[in-house]
C-alpha cells in the first residue's frame, strides 16, 4: 500500500513536470540554424535518452528480460522503450511511460571571421507508451509480445539571414532569407519476440510543414521602393513503415544482442501555396501587402523521404553493456515537388558502453552503485552537402538515476535519464559557416505492471 502511494505521488510530479516542460519548450525557442534551409531540416536524434548517452547505438539494443536473470542484476530490470528498432518491443516486460526533453544550445561560427552567434531552444524530444500483451500460454513458452505508441518530431527547420550587398549599377540590395517549419512522426508499433529471435514494425502517419520566403528591400536616400516577398508555405503527410530484427545468443558470461532495422522511403503528399507580392512594414514589424504580383493555390505535389538502414550489436553482461551500429541512408533520393536539393547519401558509425556497479548482493543504501554510466561516440558526413562534405560528429555521456526507493522495488519504479552530447557540423574547410552544438537531454522512464494480474500484493 505504502509503495502505491508513493508511486502516485510520484506520477503526479512527474505530470506537473511534463506539462512545466512544454510550455518552457513553446516559450524558449530561439534556434537558428541555417542549414535547416535544406532538405527536411535539421534532423533531430531520433532515439531514447537512453539510447543517445551511448552514442545512438540502437540497432541491436533491447531490454533485459525476466528470464536473463542469470547474466544480470535484478534492479537492472528497469524498462525503457526503444524508438528505433521495434523488434525490441518484444522484450517488454512492464508498462512502460517514457517522456524525453532537450536543451540544444547550438553556436554558429564564420569560417572566415571571428564572428559567432549563439541560439539556445528547448523542446520535448518524445512521448512514448508501451506495454506487453502476451497471453499466459505464450509467456510459458518463453515468448513474449508488446506494443508502443507514441509522439516524436524528425526534423526541425528554423532560420533567419540577412544579407547586404551592392550590385554593380543598381542599388544596394538588402536580402532576408527565412525559413520554419518541420516533419513530425504519430507512431504505433508491434514486436513479438519467440525463443532468441524478435521481429517488429512501426507504423503511423508523418506530417510537417515547410515555409520559406525571401524578402528584398533596396537602400536607397532618395528614392524610395517598394519591398517584394517571395514565399512558398507547403503542408505535407503520409504514412510510414519501418521494420526491424533481433536474435539473441546467450554466451557463457553475457548476451550478445545483433539487430538490425529499415526505415523504408516514403512518399508524402503535399499542398503548396506560392505567393509573389509586394510589401510593407507596419509600425510593429508586421507585414502589409501592398499589391500581389502571383498567387498560386494548393498546389499538389509529393515530398519523397529517403529511406535509412541500420545493423549493430550490443553485449551485456551483468555490469557492463557496450555495442557498434553501422547507419546509411539513401539523401539523394529526397525530392520536394520533383526537384532535387544539396542534399548526399550518408553514412554513420556510433559506439557505446554503460557501466552498472551494483552486484547482486549490493545493498540498497549504495545509491551510487545503482545508477547506470554512459559514454559513446558517433562519426559520418552530414547529409546536407554545399560544396564540401561537412562531417557530422559528437562525443555523448549520460546516467540513470532511480527515483523510488530501492528497498521497495517490486516491478513499479521510476527513473531519472540524463544523457549529454558536444559535437559539431562542419569544420575550419566548410563552406561559411561551422555549427558547435551542445545537447543537454532529460527524461523520465516509468515502470509499472498495468493490465497484468498479480498473484500477491
Amino acid at each position: 500500500m505504502h509503495l502505491a502511494k508513493l508511486t502516485t505521488a510520484t506520477y503526479k510530479r512527474i505530470f506537473g513536470l511534463v506539462l512545466a516542460f512544454s510550455i518552457f519548450s513553446l516559450a524558449s525557442a530561439q534556434e537558428n540554424s541555417p542549414y535547416s534551409r535544406y532538405g527536411i531540416g535539421d534532423l533531430v536524434p531520433n532515439q531514447n535518452i537512453v539510447n543517445r548517452g551511448m552514442g545512438g547505438i540502437a540497432a541491436g539494443y533491447t531490454n533485459p528480460n525476466i528470464g536473463d536473470q542469470k547474466y544480470i542484476t535484478p534492479a537492472f530490470l528497469f524498462q525503457s522503450i526503444n524508438l528505433v528498432n521495434p523488434a525490441s518491443l518484444g522484450g517488454l516486460n512492464n508498462t512502460v511511460f517514457d517522456i524525453g526533453g532537450e536543451v540544444d544550445i547550438r553556436t554558429l561560427r564564420s569560417t572566415s571571421s571571428p564572428a559567432k552567434y549563439t541560439a539556445t531552444n528547448t523542446v520535448i524530444s518524445y512521448l512514448q507508451l508501451g506495454f506487453p500483451i502476451a497471453s499466459e500460454k505464450m509467456r510459458k513458452k518463453g515468448n513474449s509480445w508488446g506494443v508502443s505508441f507514441g509522439l516524436r518530431p524528425i526534423s526541425r527547420i528554423n532560420y533567419k539571414i540577412e544579407k547586404n550587398e551592392r550590385l554593380a549599377g543598381i542599388d544596394t540590395l538588402n536580402t532576408i532569407y527565412e525559413g520554419s517549419g518541420g516533419l513530425n512522426q504519430v507512431n504505433i508499433g508491434t514486436g513479438i519476440k519467440i525463443k532468441n529471435f524478435s521481429f517488429g514494425i512501426n507504423t503511423g502517419y508523418s506530417f510537417g510543414t515547410k515555409d520559406y520566403s525571401t524578402k528584398l528591400s533596396f537602400m536607397n536616400d532618395s528614392v524610395i521602393y517598394y519591398r517584394s516577398n517571395t514565399e512558398a508555405k507547403s503542408r505535407f503527410g503520409g504514412f510510414f513503415l519501418n521494420a526491424g530484427l533481433l536474435y539473441s545468443i546467450k554466451l557463457k558470461n553475457g548476451i550478445l544482442n545483433l539487430g538490425a532495422y529499415g526505415n523504408l522511403q516514403q512518399s508524402l503528399r503535399a499542398k503548396k501555396d506560392n505567393i509573389d507580392e509586394t510589401i510593407a512594414y507596419d509600425g510593429n514589424g508586421g507585414i502589409i501587402t501592398i499589391d500581389t504580383v502571383s498567387y498560386n493555390k494548393e498546389v499538389s505535389g509529393t515530398v519523397k523521404i529517403p529511406g535509412t538502414y541500420s545493423a549493430g550489436f550490443t553485449y551485456t553482461n551483468s555490469n557492463w553493456l557496450f555495442g557498434v551500429d553501422f547507419e546509411t541512408s539513401n539523401w539523394k533520393a529526397y525530392r520536394y515537388y520533383g526537384q532535387e536539393d544539396a542534399v548526399q547519401n550518408t553514412w554513420l558509425i556510433r559506439a557505446g558502453v554503460q557501466y552498472y556497479p551494483a552486484k547482486e548482493n549490493t545493498p540498497a543504501s549504495k545509491y551510487w552503485r545503482f545508477v547506470k554510466y554512459r559514454a559513446g561516440v558517433y562519426y559520418g558526413p552530414d547529409y546536407i552537402k554545399l560544396t564540401k562534405n561537412r562531417p557530422a560528429y559528437a562525443v555523448t555521456a549520460g546516467a540513470s538515476f532511480p527515483l523510488t526507493s530501492l528497498q521497495r522495488l517490486r516491478g513499479e519504479y521510476v527513473v531519472l535519464n540524463t544523457g549529454f552530447e558536444f559535437g559539431a557540423r562542419g569544420n575550419k574547410q566548410s563552406l561559411s559557416v561551422r555549427e558547435n552544438f551542445t545537447r543537454i537531454n532529460i527524461g523520465i522512464s516509468m515502470n509499472a505492471r498495468w493490465f497484468q494480474k498479480r498473484s500477491y500484493d
